[in-house]
């Protein structure tokens, strides 16, 4: 697999952008997963991808594909474009600052995937890695409201107390 493959609307579960330890991830591993509709996943099994499947805890519900998709600042090379969007505008997310996306309200996102393709010992397969990623939040009304006033502490002007 050498394509790129883009998703409107995505739909992401178990987000660890900030790369903590967990049950499931060792410290520093940037991940999320990516949800999947039947049809779509069946195509990136075919072209090699490392699709799962969420077993439903009720069993009147569907099974949920997802794909594990990596987000790595290791590679000068590859280094994601990670974007937030308010109504304030847009925010290039930096790997120092891309944990605020564990926690956040998104409405939308918008990415890119770019593959790896990995050989090791006699197994082969294709790794997910964010290439670019827009993330729209949402914003209650008060956030909105009051984005524009400035923040007394970080002000840089100088107070005169003669």
């Amino acid at each position: 697999m050498d394509k790129n493959f883009t998703v409107k609307n995505a739909k992401i579960a178990f987000r660890n952008f900030s790369g903590k330890e967990g049950k499931f991830n060792p410290a520093g591993r940037r991940n999320f997963c990516l949800l999947l509709d039947a049809d779509f996943a069946k195509v990136l099994v075919e072209d090699g991808w490392n699709v799962k499947t969420l077993t439903p805890r009720d069993p009147a519900d569907s099974p949920q594909d997802y794909l594990q998709v990596s987000v790595s600042y290791a590679n000068p090379q590859f280094i994601p474009k990670m974007v937030m969007i308010t109504s304030g505008g847009k925010t290039m997310l930096e790997e120092d600052t891309i944990s605020l996306l564990d926690w956040a309200e998104i409405e939308n996102i918008d990415l890119v995937i770019r593959p790896y393709n990995w050989d090791v010992n006699k197994k082969k397969g294709v790794k997910a890695y964010v290439k670019s990623m827009y993330i729209s939040l949402i914003e209650d009304e008060l956030e909105k409201k009051y984005r524009d006033v400035p923040d007394s502490a970080s002000s840089s002007e100088e107070i005169d107390v003669d």
